[in-house]
């Protein structure tokens, strides 16, 4: 009987999805880039537009994939044979392409994500797959700066985390001001990164390629 109660959603969970709308079907995304086609000024009919709905609507599948991704379930296996080993992992220069959640363009940058492990570590194509994951979605640079240190958090309780994202945010170079080459830098620290200045510099060091003193 207890395993049945469990296994029932809680109220939030239910509250969630009633909260989450119906995924339009194929044919209604393609209409919807023939509107805008409309009101970009153009003519969806004529020969170079005929396929651009269906092209854009495919492209939106897998430019968004992160939405249909679970990053729990990516990092759901650990590894606790490690020889002892307690310093710094650094996975640096880690690309990514996402896009604004304000005005839909891109953002391209890289991400450097470390942690200090508490007996186990995880594989390191997992930290890389997370970073695409967040980054597959509509996004700010803090909001998905947060969401890897807390999902990377979850899974592993390190004794520290830090994650530092370096963007390129086309809205600022396509768009209003138009400043092209300019870059955001945003960080989160948890644990001894956040409490020990000499962690934090370490990590930055590395980051940078300098020898770590």
């Amino acid at each position: 009987m207890d395993a049945m109660v469990n296994a029932l959603p809680n109220a939030s969970e239910k509250d969630e999805a009633k909260k989450k709308p119906a995924r339009p079907t194929q044919e209604e995304a393609e209409a919807a880039v023939r509107t805008l086609l409309l009101w970009a000024g153009d003519d969806p009919d004529r020969e170079g537009l005929l396929d651009t709905p269906q092209r854009v609507a495919k492209a939106y599948r897998e430019l968004f994939a992160g939405y249909d991704m679970d990053p729990h379930e990516v990092l759901d296996r650990t590894f606790e044979e490690v020889a002892g080993y307690d310093d710094i992992v650094l996975v640096k220069d880690i690309t990514f392409h996402s896009h604004c959640e304000h005005h839909m363009v891109p953002i391209i940058g890289k991400a450097h994500v470390a942690y200090l492990p508490d007996r186990r570590v995880l594989g390191l194509s997992k930290i890389a797959r997370v970073v695409d994951i967040y980054a597959q979605r509509l996004q700010t640079q803090e909001t998905m700066t947060s969401q890897i240190a807390s999902a990377i958090s979850e899974a592993l309780n390190p004794r520290g985390i830090a994650v530092m994202l370096e963007a390129e945010h086309m809205c600022i170079a396509m768009r209003g001001i138009r400043k092209q080459g300019s870059t955001t830098i945003t960080t989160s620290f948890t644990g001894s990164f956040r409490d020990d200045p000499a962690e934090q510099a370490r990590f930055f060091s590395m980051v940078r390629g300098a020898s770590a003193a």
